[in-house]
């Protein structure tokens, strides 16, 4: 399988919120890059961050318009979007960005998954839904 077609089936599986499936597309020693450079590895830890992800941004999806492959490497362009639900269960408001996203491939999965995109939209919701403390 080519390593654009695992990095579809890995956005086919994250729209779905389909950890199961997205585990499975993962090396064991998987590992996810943020748009902050963090790193999270490890694909249980992966999985548990993309299981509270999906808590806090409960509709995500990625609009694929572009996809590129050299060797075991792909890039996917396109765009990000999803509502925020903050801590107290409160929807939030929508947000949508440009993004892009890096997937290193080996024997058919994903080793590492690198995000690229301005969460500043998201941000600002988190900022804007925050209960001021003297209301808290």
């Amino acid at each position: 399988m080519s390593a654009v077609a695992i990095a579809r089936r890995f956005v086919n599986a994250i729209n779905r919120h389909d950890t199961d499936a997205m585990s499975a597309l993962m090396t064991e020693d998987h590992r996810l890059v943020d748009p902050g450079g963090a790193i999270i590895a490890g694909r249980l830890r992966v999985v548990e961050a993309w299981e509270a992800y999906f808590r806090m941004v409960p509709d995500y999806t990625i609009t694929v318009s572009e996809s590129y492959a050299r060797e075991d490497t792909s890039v996917v362009l396109g765009k990000a979007s999803g509502s925020y639900v903050a801590p107290d269960g409160r929807r939030c408001g929508t947000w949508e960005c440009p993004a892009a996203w890096r997937a290193a491939t080996s024997n058919g999965r994903v080793e590492e998954w690198q995000v690229f995109a301005d969460n500043e939209p998201i941000r600002a919701l988190m900022r804007e839904s925050a209960i001021p403390e003297d209301h808290a």
